[in-house]
């Protein structure tokens, strides 16, 4: 009789809890499914970001579901184009970006700029690295700028955006700043993150420009030596990497990414995608994602991103100008 009554007690309790924890799931959700769009190949920042967000959002109940959706070419340019060519059928979907797309515009890369699309939110900074092989010899940017000088044809520096994209122009602010000549640099792109990296690890390259949680992931996996960062001052996630500063060479840099809609999307439909993103700064959820990557909290949203962005617009455009590029 024991037994009956003790499971009868539970029944009872497991189904006030679900009674309990049934609505506050639902009041919490602000929009039932997220497509996400990734301009980019696997193992790359967009899409690192893209299924970071979207692991966040739905683990804290903010999304109902997501989905996600890798459409490489073009340097982003195909997915920018998909999304406005097939705008009607496309207002559950949110594609992420990054200061490339500033970039991109500007070198007439592709046609479109962020204007032609729905701007929602601005989430997250990522500061850039450059890494070696883990049996490189080379240890630091002393090093790095050593063999540079020796030979500048055999120490190529790779990155998984177009030249004149963001990796190659964060190794041209490096090296410029160190007193090098940027157009001196040898760069070889590659579509994507992944391939980068084999082109580290096969020789191929001497160098990988990348974003910083990129850089962590792979030196965490033991695949790399972090030799640069571009942070003010050391970062929690690779307290052992130095920043570029540190060694005397006088740049920072942090990429900004963050999310744009089809244009034309429904204000009602915006306004929920800007709440959940909102929202999910709160939750200890999207502070394990953002932790486990080593991101900055950039929060712009609506027209404070639109801000942001031609703000940013002027000051790569004086740059890449300044290094050439324009």
């Amino acid at each position: 009789m024991t037994t009956i009554k003790l499971g009868r007690r539970a029944l009872i309790a497991a189904v006030a809890a679900i009674g309990l924890t049934g609505p506050t799931l639902a009041e919490d959700q602000v929009v039932d499914s997220i497509h996400f769009l990734i301009p980019g190949g696997a193992g790359g920042g967009w899409d690192g970001t893209a299924r970071g967000t979207g692991e966040a959002l739905t683990n804290a109940g903010l999304v109902g579901t997501a989905s996600y959706e890798n459409m490489s070419g073009g340097g982003g340019g195909k997915a920018i184009g998909f999304l406005i060519e097939n705008a009607d059928s496309n207002h559950g979907t949110l594609m992420v970006n990054s200061t490339p797309i500033v970039i991109r515009s500007l070198t007439g890369v592709f046609p479109h700029n962020f204007r032609d699309l729905t701007l929602v939110s601005g989430t997250i900074g990522d500061y850039a690295a450059i890494v070696v092989g883990k049996d490189s010899p080379i240890n630091s940017m002393d090093d790095l700028l050593a063999a540079f000088d020796a030979d500048p044809s055999a120490t190529a520096i790779g990155g998984g955006s177009v030249p004149g994209g963001m990796d190659h122009l964060v190794a041209a602010m490096v090296m410029e700043a160190a007193g090098k000549d940027a157009l001196g640099v040898k760069y070889i792109p590659y579509d994507a993150g992944g391939k980068a990296m084999a082109a580290l690890l096969s020789g191929e390259i001497a160098a990988l420009s990348t974003g910083f949680s990129e850089a962590v992931d792979l030196s965490n996996a033991g695949e790399v030596k972090i030799i640069g960062v571009t942070s003010e001052e050391r970062v929690d996630a690779a307290p052992d990497a130095m920043t570029m500063k540190e060694q005397g060479i006088d740049t920072t840099f942090v990429n900004w990414r963050g999310f744009f809609a089809a244009p034309g999307l429904p204000e009602d439909k915006l306004a929920a995608y800007q709440d959940a993103i909102a929202k999910m700064y709160d939750t200890p959820e999207w502070e394990e994602v953002r932790a486990r990557n080593g991101w900055v909290n950039i929060h712009n949203s609506g027209a404070d991103f639109q801000t942001f962005l031609e703000q940013q617009e002027q000051q790569i455009g004086d740059l890449m100008k300044k290094l050439g590029f324009l």
